[in-house]
């Protein structure tokens, strides 16, 4: 049978300041809309407040990358952008504790995630029958959480997004970060938000994952597991092929050959994610005049570095 999981839903990068996050996402030349923040009224009255775990995309017509941060991270309320667009959480009186707790659990896995380093930390796999995908996993003895719904508005329409985080190290979060599966995007509603990005990006390519040597055929099982796949090995660790996209696996010791000057921040990490773009001679040209600091990988890709984007190598291809 052909495996249900065909390319990567989004990558999420947790970052400690929106603001600074925003400025060099459009340094990069992605577009990126306003911010959401999830908000509520305080129980003693006055102005909604922004709390939880906050967002915004960087769209391509069947991806996307995420920047996520989290409110009051540190105790800095000035994190906020000025500009942010909160959210009002309306919901049933019998709805509203779950949700809450949710949205809770959800930041505390982030600020976690924060704990460890800031940079990659949310992979999230595309199904095209997440039901399927759920049954799988179960029948493989990997634990999740259960297929989630969520149904929000999107101008005139409302998009339903179902998805399941695998649970590892703790209940939605592995040792490398958030890795879940989510229904492939309604192509009509993701193609009204994918963007014109200045930098020619159209989609998303390729996520790695640097392991420690001597745990690279233990997360190579797993994934193997999660994917429904065999990797190839290519020399430096092993690369899964979804059809649309990849999955790289390399092993610490091999990471500064594949991604010269770089290193895990720790280990297992996620520490790449590549982007494919309509011209790379243009690309190259924005990000120079932008005074965009870039590295050749050794397959040819340009890249930012690590230190020079918040943590985690972004990749053009």
């Amino acid at each position: 049978m052909t495996p249900e999981i065909t390319r990567l839903h989004h990558v999420g990068h947790v970052v400690r300041d929106m603001t600074a996050a925003l400025k060099l996402y459009r340094r990069l030349g992605f577009a990126l809309p306003t911010p959401s923040y999830p908000a509520i009224v305080p129980q003693d009255g006055g102005t909604l407040e922004p709390f939880g775990a906050a967002n915004t995309h960087a769209d391509f017509p069947q991806d996307f990358v995420e920047l996520v941060t989290v409110v009051n991270v540190d105790g800095v309320g000035s994190r906020v952008p000025t500009d942010a667009r909160l959210v009002p959480l309306n919901a049933p009186p019998s709805v509203l504790p779950s949700l809450m707790e949710r949205i809770n659990a959800t930041s505390a896995n982030l600020s976690d995630c924060l704990d460890r380093y800031e940079g990659l930390h949310i992979l999230m796999l595309s199904s095209s029958d997440i039901e399927a995908t759920a049954a799988r996993l179960t029948n493989s003895g990997i634990k999740h959480g259960g297929v989630n719904t969520v149904r929000r508005p999107v101008g005139p329409r409302v998009e339903t997004v179902r998805y399941l985080e695998i649970d590892g190290v703790q209940p939605g979060v592995e040792a490398e970060g958030r890795i879940g599966v989510a229904a492939d995007l309604d192509p009509g509603i993701q193609s009204s938000r994918a963007a014109d990005h200045p930098n020619g990006a159209f989609g998303l390519v390729d996520a790695t994952l640097g392991i420690a040597d001597s745990g690279l055929d233990a997360v190579r099982t797993r994934y193997e597991a999660y994917l429904d796949r065999t990797p190839r090995a290519n020399g430096r660790g092993y690369v899964f092929d979804l059809g649309a996209a990849t999955l790289t696996l390399v092993q610490a010791s091999r990471l500064a050959e594949a991604l010269p000057g770089q290193q895990p921040p720790a280990l297992p990490a996620l520490v790449a994610y590549t982007v494919e773009v309509r011209d790379l001679a243009a690309t190259k040209d924005l990000l120079q005049t932008n005074k965009v600091p870039l590295c050749r990988a050794a397959s040819g890709e340009l890249f930012v570095p690590a230190t020079a984007a918040i943590g985690t190598v972004i990749a053009f291809r």
